[in-house]
C-alpha cells in the first residue's frame, strides 16, 4: 500500500525525525503531540488544562489535514508525566469526542520531550 505523509502548519511542525502523521490506505498514524503553540514552538504557557487543550487542538489540526477530525479517531494514548491529572485529561477530553469514544491507553511516565507534562498519539480511520 502507498504511504503518504500528512503535514500542516496549524500543528507544530515535527522536533525530530519523524513526520505529523502517515496515512495508510484508510488509516492514518498521529504522532505524538505535546503542548507546543504551533506559531512559537514553545510549551503552552498556561495550566494543565490549558496544556491538555493544546494538545487536542493540536492533534486535531493534524486529523483535519489528513482529512478526518477527531470523530475518525480509534485509539488515543495519553502519556503524563503526573497521573494525577488523569480526571482532567477525561473532563477536556469530553469536549472533543463523543459515544463512542475511541479505545484508549493512559501511561505514566517519568519524561516527555521538551519538558512536557502530557502527550498524546492517535490512530484515525477514514471512511
Amino acid at each position: 500500500m502507498k504511504r503518504q505523509t500528512i503535514t500542516t502548519n496549524e500543528a507544530p511542525k515535527a522536533i525530530g525525525t519523524y513526520s505529523q502523521a502517515v496515512r495508510v490506505g484508510n488509516t492514518v498514524y498521529l504522532s505524538g503531540q505535546i503542548p507546543l503553540v504551533p506559531a512559537t514552538m514553545e510549551l503552552e504557557s498556561g495550566d494543565m488544562r490549558a496544556q491538555i487543550t493544546r494538545v487536542f487542538e493540536n492533534l486535531r489540526a493534524v486529523a483535519r489535514a489528513a482529512g478526518g477530525d477527531l470523530k475518525d479517531v480509534v485509539k488515543l494514548n495519553v502519556f503524563l508525566t503526573d497521573l494525577t491529572h488523569f480526571p482532567l485529561v477525561n473532563e477536556i477530553m469530553a469536549r472533543y469526542f463523543t459515544e463512542p469514544y475511541p479505545a484508549r491507553a493512559a501511561i505514566g511516565v517519568a519524561a516527555l520531550p521538551k519538558g512536557a507534562a502530557v502527550e498524546m498519539d492517535a490512530v484515525m480511520v477514514l471512511e
